[in-house]
């Protein structure tokens, strides 16, 4: 499985299988209440991890931090074992450079649903990425060396849960909120380039999708976002829930986050019916 540009490298399929395989093991390791509130906790964070560190913040830089507010956002996101910040965000933003075109890295409509949903991760096509696409960060050392070692944070995490709860820890507080994370993540790129209602007439075919927006804290309002790609919030109306936005006003409030972007004037979008 290892190989050519467009292999598989036995280590990532492996992991990738692995916490897979662990999580099947929550069907003879019946969950106390505080291991299901374990477990929302662990995706509900890390769920913000992703969607407000590497996406809003890293990748499109929607909002503003503080140094040490920034690196905490970091661990927190690689703590979904979704590789390094820098991996993350750079990658993203060849996605939006070619969305749906020659040169995205993970389009459905291009090399269909297994590559847009998970194959682009497993293989070792994308192993490396161009620091030039992310030199804003890639200037702080510290994200540099976390990014380096993407894989310490959700180590770090499994080897808590273990610690803490003994195997059914291990099973409710990582493996089975890490796979559900992966699987909502990996969503926004197969799914909402297929399923769901297109509110603005971007050149590529991203959706809205209520139902994602629901388990991805937001980010199922992917058609709003491909409109819209820099701002901080990405349901631009009042009924459309963005959870991840909601957090972050809370964080602006506090003073840790500031300078949110707003969504753009939707008035000048060409609409087209859902």
């Amino acid at each position: 499985m290892a190989g050519g540009k467009h292999g598989y490298r036995f280590g990532a399929v492996a992991a990738f299988a692995l916490i897979h395989l662990g999580a099947l093991a929550a069907w003879w390791t019946p969950p106390s209440r505080g291991m299901l509130w374990c477990a929302a906790l662990s995706h509900a964070a890390r769920m913000f991890g992703v969607t407000a560190g590497y996406h809003r913040y890293f990748s499109h830089r929607a909002f503003k931090l503080g140094r040490a507010a920034q690196f905490a956002l970091a661990v927190l996101a690689q703590s979904s074992g979704q590789k390094g910040v820098l991996w993350w965000a750079a990658l993203h933003r060849v996605h939006h450079r070619h969305s749906d075109r020659e040169g995205d890295v993970h389009s459905p409509v291009r090399r269909g649903f297994w590559w847009s949903h998970v194959g682009w991760v497993l293989s070792n096509e994308h192993d490396e990425y161009d620091a030039k696409d992310i030199a804003d960060f890639a200037r702080f050392p510290e994200l540099r060396r976390l990014d380096r070692l993407h894989w310490l944070p959700t180590l770090a995490l499994a080897v808590l849960a273990t610690a803490l709860g003994g195997f059914p820890g291990l099973v409710w507080g990582y493996l089975v909120p890490t796979v559900l994370l992966y699987h909502c993540t990996f969503s926004i790129n197969s799914f909402a380039h297929r399923f769901g209602s297109r509110r603005f007439d971007t050149p590529d075919d991203s959706r809205n999708n209520w139902l994602l927006a629901l388990f991805t804290f937001g980010e199922g309002w992917h058609n709003n976002h491909h409109f819209s790609m820099a701002s901080a919030r990405q349901g631009c109306r009042w009924w459309e829930i963005d959870i991840t936005y909601g957090i972050l006003k809370l964080l602006e409030w506090t003073g840790v986050a500031h300078d949110l972007r707003p969504f753009r004037g939707a008035g000048r979008a060409t609409r087209r019916a859902a």
